[in-house]
């Protein structure tokens, strides 16, 4: 093939041609790409109604995650019909490592007001910290992943081995589950230091849906550390159903969790008589300090 022809391959929108591979090493499922369109672009317009109307940052954190995710998909989708279109793999394929960053400060976010709720002496850490901490442990890691993707690009560019910059994404994916890992910890201690407290229901549904978010995206993190582990032509990655299972379907539930179980609209129904329960217990009842509660 012509050097004029492969760069219209990549710049174009050409159908897919026998014997000549993608990038992905499989042609993208346009179903997959529609449905998970659909399912991101829908909690976008969710967080972004309940963003303006609760101002609450973990409704930020969700509806931008969500806009990602879907531009991510949108990419892919793009990339169904158009199999060789440059522009489409890029965005594609640096959305969907940015995006689970959002639904992880969001889950900082909702760590931070439970701590708030129940008291502080029962976490290791105060709750700003736990956003500060492992927001820039998040951004270390993109910062790693980003650095790596350049390198590996310009090594294919020059048709040299991409392993090192692969090691480097690597490097940046397996630190970002490092700090998932601690994360899960500090949330687990919490839980169980704090298990005697009175707890609402709407509280206990919030758990339950962050843990179920949790979950997911370490598992995601999980496959994304082995998968680039194995390299850009291992078993893994050159199989979508694995990507769908693994990558879309953990992040499609730990975005609709936190939907359905929305921490904004859950807690926020009974902030004012669980501050003014812990008021009655301690002694105090100053309904000042009720409000200012409600507004952190």
């Amino acid at each position: 093939m012509t050097p004029h022809a492969s760069g219209a391959l990549l710049t174009h929108c050409h159908a897919y041609v026998p014997g000549l591979d993608t990038a992905y090493g499989y042609i993208p499922s346009f179903a997959a790409g529609i449905v998970h369109c659909v399912l991101f672009g829908t909690a976008f317009l969710v967080q972004a109604f309940r963003g303006f109307k609760y101002r609450r940052w973990t409704c930020y954190c969700l509806f931008i995650g969500s806009l990602v995710e879907c531009l991510g998909w949108a990419g892919r989708t793009w990339n169904a019909k158009c199999p060789y279109n440059k522009t489409a793999f890029l965005t594609q394929i640096s959305t969907l490592v940015i995006a689970p960053i959002f639904f992880a400060a969001a889950l900082y976010l909702i760590l931070a007001r439970l701590i708030v709720r129940r008291g502080p002496q029962f976490s290791l850490l105060k709750p700003k910290a736990y956003l500060w901490l492992f927001c820039s442990c998040d951004f270390v890691s993109l910062l790693i992943q980003a650095a790596g993707g350049g390198l590996a690009s310009a090594e294919a560019n020059t048709n040299k081995s991409t392993k090192p910059g692969t090691h480097f994404i690597v490097a940046g994916i397996l630190f970002q589950l490092l700090s998932m890992t601690a994360f899960s910890a500090c949330f687990a201690f919490f839980l169980y230091r704090s298990r005697h407290i009175h707890t609402p229901r709407n509280e206990k549904l919030v758990i339950g849906s962050m843990t179920l978010a949790l979950v997911c995206v370490y598992i995601r993190s999980a496959y994304r550390t082995v998968e680039l582990f194995q390299g850009w032509t291992g078993f893994l990655i050159s199989h979508e159903r694995f990507f769908v299972a693994l990558d879309a379907a953990m992040m499609a539930v730990a975005a609709w969790s936190l939907n359905i179980l929305d921490p904004a609209v859950l807690l926020n129904e009974d902030d004012k008589e669980v501050f003014l329960n812990r008021e009655v217990e301690t002694g105090r009842s100053s309904a000042t300090e009720v409000e200012e509660q409600r507004e952190k």
